[in-house]
C-alpha cells in the first residue's frame, strides 16, 4: 500500500514513468517527424502560449537525437486535444513555400486565413512567413542598391510594397483571429482542467469508501463516463493529467477489494479492443501513404489512451510490448523515409551550389554593352528561379547556402547598376547635344533663305545620327518633335519649290540681267559713290529672291565680282561682308514675321559657337608644335586657320550686332506707336 501511494505521489507530480509497467517502453526512440520546411521557423517569444508550444516541437525536431515516438505522439494528440479542429493541420497540404514567389506566398496565406481554421494552420503560416521575409529582404536590398547607384543617400531610403502591405494585412487578420480564438478558448480549458483534476480527486477517494463494491464500481463507471465528457484541457496538462487518471485506475483495479468478476469482465473487454489497436498498428506497416500511415497510430494511441481503460496485470507488459513494436516499425519506416528525402536534400544541395557558382561567375563578368548585359541579366533571373525550384537543403546548411545565394545575386546586381549609372551619364550629354541640335532645327524650320538653310538643316540631320541613346523616358518625345521640326522645313521647301518655279525662273533672269550689268559697271574713283552704287546692286540682287538650284552658280559669280569692286576700293574682307549683310538687315526690317529676327539670332549665336570652338580646337593643336620653328609649314597653316576663325568669328559678331541695333530700333518704333495711338485715344 505504501509503495502504491509513491507511485501515486510520482504521477501526481507529473513525472514521465507511472507504473513499472509502462517505464520500459516510455524509453524507447523509435519515431522522429521531419521539419516541415528546411526553413520554417516559430514565432517571437512575444506570440501567445501555442505558439511557444510550436517552438518547442520545432526545436525537437531539429535535433540530431532522435525523439521518442511515444512522447512525440502524445505531444501531438495533446494539441489536438485541445479543439478538435485542430486535427484538420494534418491534413492542409504543406506545399513547396521556398519556390513560390512573394505575390504567390501571399495568396497562399490569405487562402489558408480564409478558408482554414485558425489554430489548424500555425505551422503553414510560420513557415509562410519565414519565405516571405526571406524574399522581401534579398528583394529590398535590391531596391536600395538602385536607389544608392542612382546617387540617393542610403538614409533617405524608402520603399512602398504592395506585396508587402498586402501580407501585413492578411498576417495581422490571422494573429487577430488567433488570439481571439485562444483567448476564448482559454477560459473553457482551465475549467475542463478543473474538472478533470475533481474527477482524480473523486477516484482517488473510491480506495477509502467503505461501502458495497457494488456500489463503489458503479460510481466508477460514472466517473470514467464524466471524464469522457470534461471536454478539452491545455496541452501542456494533457498528458500529465491522463498519465494521472490512467495510474489511478490501475490502482483501482489493482488493489481494491473489487468484484472479481466485473473487473475480469472489463479487463477482458479492454484487452480485446486494445488487441484490436494493436492488430490495427501492425497492418500500417503496408499503407503505402506513410504520412497517411502516421496519422492514423496517432489516433490509434489517443483511443489507447483516451478510450479503453487497462488490462490485466498479466497481459499489460505483453499488450503494451505490441503496440510499442509495431510504432518502432512505423519509426523504422519514417527514419529511412527520411535518409532518402535527405539524399534528395544533399543533391538539392549540389544544384543550388552549381546555380551560385553560375551566378558568381556572371557577376564577375559583367559585360560592358547594353544588349549583353539584357542577356545577362535574363539569364540571371532563370539561375534565381532555378534556385528556389532546385527544392530543399540539408536543414545544417540552409542559412549558409541562401547567404552565399543572396552574396552572389547582390554582386551582379551593382555591377549592373554600375554599368547603367555611368550609362545614364552618357545619355544624359547625349539628351543635351539632341537638344542642342532640336532648338537650332525649330530655329531653322521657317526660315525661307533656303540656301542657306537648307545645307545647315541636312548637316544636323547627320550629326543627329551619330548621337548615341537617350534616356528612355525621353527619346520618343525628342525624336518626334525634332523630326517634326525637319518635316516642316523640308515640306515648306518642296511646297515653295513646285509653287514658285516659276518665279524662281524669273528671278533668275532678272539675276542675270543684273549680273550683266554688274560686269559693265566701271568705278568711278568716288569711293562714296562707287559704294552706295554697289549696294544699290546688292539690294537689287536680294530683292529678287530665289532661282532655281541647278541655277545657284550665278550666286557666286555675283558674289566675287562685288568682293573684286570692294576689295578695289580698299574694303576689308570683314566690312564686305558686313556691308552684304546689312542688305539682309534691312529685310528683315520689313519682313511681317515676328519670329525671323529671332531665328536669325539663333543661328548667328551657333556660327559664334563654332568658331570659338574651332579656335579652341587649333590652339590645342598648336600645343603639339611648341618646339617647332614658326617657318614648319604645318604651323602656319594652324596659325592661318586661327587666324580666319578669328576673323570670322568677329564677322559673326558684328552681324549680331546689327540684328540687335535693328531689333532695338523695331522695338522703339512700336513703342512709339504705341504711345502715339494712346494718346489719340485720350
Amino acid at each position: 500500500m505504501q509503495d502504491n501511494e509513491y507511485k501515486l505521489q510520482q504521477a501526481e507530480g507529473g513525472t514521465e514513468q507511472t507504473s513499472d509497467n509502462i517505464k520500459a517502453p516510455l524509453e524507447e526512440s523509435p519515431i522522429s517527424e521531419p521539419n516541415v520546411s528546411e526553413e520554417a521557423t516559430s514565432e517571437n517569444k512575444e506570440e501567445n502560449k501555442t505558439e511557444s508550444s510550436d517552438s518547442k516541437e520545432d526545436s525537437a525536431k531539429d535535433s540530431d537525437s532522435p525523439n521518442d515516438p511515444i512522447d512525440e505522439i502524445d505531444e501531438s494528440n495533446a494539441e489536438d486535444a485541445e479543439d478538435t479542429d485542430n486535427e484538420k493541420r494534418h491534413y492542409i497540404p504543406f506545399l513547396d513555400y521556398h519556390s513560390m514567389p512573394m505575390e504567390n506566398l501571399v495568396g497562399e496565406l490569405q487562402k489558408l486565413v480564409r478558408n482554414e481554421k485558425v489554430q489548424a494552420i500555425g505551422k503553414h503560416v510560420s513557415a509562410i512567413k519565414y519565405e516571405f521575409d526571406q524574399k522581401f529582404q534579398e528583394f529590398l536590398e535590391h531596391k536600395k542598391e538602385e536607389f544608392v547607384s542612382k546617387g540617393g543617400n542610403e538614409i533617405d531610403f524608402k520603399y512602398n510594397s504592395v506585396a508587402k502591405r498586402q501580407f501585413n494585412e492578411v498576417y495581422a487578420d490571422y494573429r487577430e483571429k488567433r488570439d481571439q480564438y485562444y483567448k476564448q478558448l482559454e477560459q473553457n480549458l482551465k475549467n475542463n482542467l478543473q474538472k478533470r483534476l475533481e474527477i482524480i480527486e473523486e477516484l482517488k477517494g473510491l480506495i477509502d469508501v467503505e461501502e458495497d463494491i457494488n456500489t463503489t464500481y458503479n460510481n466508477f463507471k460514472n466517473l470514467q463516463e464524466s471524464w469522457k465528457n470534461a471536454g478539452p484541457i491545455p496541452r501542456n496538462h494533457y498528458n500529465d493529467v491522463w498519465r494521472t487518471y490512467h495510474h489511478h485506475m490501475e490502482i483501482f483495479y489493482d488493489f481494491l477489494h473489487l468484484n472479481r468478476e466485473l473487473r475480469d469482465l472489463d479487463f477482458k473487454h479492454n484487452l480485446e479492443e486494445k488487441q484490436k489497436l494493436v492488430e490495427r498498428a501492425e497492418a500500417l506497416a503496408d499503407e503505402p501513404d506513410l504520412n497517411k500511415a502516421f496519422r492514423e497510430l496517432q489516433t490509434l494511441h489517443k483511443i489507447w489512451k483516451e478510450d479503453i481503460g487497462p488490462v490485466a496485470k498479466e497481459n499489460r507488459e505483453e499488450i503494451w510490448e505490441r503496440f510499442s513494436n509495431a510504432t518502432k516499425a512505423m519509426h523504422q519506416r519514417r527514419q529511412e523515409h527520411f535518409q532518402e528525402q535527405e539524399k534528395v536534400y544533399e543533391k538539392n544541395l549540389e544544384k543550388k551550389q552549381d546555380i551560385i557558382a553560375s551566378i558568381v561567375q556572371i557577376s564577375g563578368n559583367v559585360a560592358n554593352g547594353h544588349r549583353a548585359l539584357q542577356q545577362q541579366i535574363s539569364e540571371v533571373e532563370k539561375l534565381r528561379d532555378s534556385f528556389f525550384k532546385a527544392g530543399k537543403v540539408p536543414q545544417r546548411v540552409n542559412e549558409e547556402t541562401w547567404s552565399h545565394f543572396k552574396d552572389a545575386v547582390r554582386k551582379f546586381n551593382r555591377n549592373k547598376n554600375a554599368f547603367y549609372k555611368n550609362q545614364k551619364k552618357e545619355q544624359q550629354q547625349n539628351l543635351d547635344k539632341k537638344k542642342a541640335l532640336l532648338d537650332l532645327a525649330i530655329s531653322l524650320k521657317d526660315r525661307d533663305d533656303w540656301d542657306e538653310v537648307t545645307p545647315e538643316m541636312k548637316r544636323i540631320q547627320s550629326e543627329w545620327k551619330k548621337i548615341g541613346h537617350v534616356p528612355r523616358r525621353y527619346s520618343d518625345k525628342i525624336w518626334k518633335d525634332f523630326k517634326d521640326a525637319c518635316n516642316h522645313y523640308f515640306d515648306r521647301l518642296h511646297s515653295d519649290k513646285n509653287e514658285a518655279q516659276k518665279d524662281e525662273y524669273e528671278n533668275f533672269e532678272k539675276k542675270n540681267a543684273c549680273l550683266e550689268r554688274l560686269k559693265e559697271f566701271q568705278l568711278s574713283g568716288d569711293k562714296k559713290k562707287d559704294l552706295a552704287e554697289i549696294k544699290e546692286f546688292l539690294a537689287e540682287w536680294k530683292q529678287y529672291g530665289r532661282i532655281p538650284y541647278n541655277k545657284k552658280h550665278i550666286n557666286g559669280k555675283f558674289s566675287k565680282i562685288v568682293d573684286a569692286l570692294l576689295k578695289k576700293l580698299g574694303v576689308s574682307r570683314q566690312e564686305s561682308e558686313l556691308i552684304k549683310y546689312g542688305n539682309k538687315v534691312q529685310e528683315l526690317a520689313k519682313t511681317e514675321d515676328d519670329r525671323a529676327i529671332g531665328n536669325e539670332r539663333v543661328f548667328i549665336r551657333r556660327k559664334i559657337d563654332e568658331s570659338k570652338s574651332e579656335i579652341r580646337q587649333l590652339e590645342n593643336n598648336l600645343q603639339f608644335f611648341s618646339n617647332d620653328s614658326e617657318d614648319n609649314p604645318l604651323v602656319q597653316e594652324v596659325i592661318k586657320n586661327i587666324d580666319n576663325q578669328k576673323e570670322a568669328l568677329q564677322t559673326w559678331k558684328e552681324k549680331l550686332k546689327k540684328l540687335n541695333i535693328l531689333e532695338n530700333r523695331l522695338n522703339r518704333e512700336a513703342e512709339e506707336e504705341e504711345n502715339s495711338n494712346d494718346n489719340e485715344e485720350e
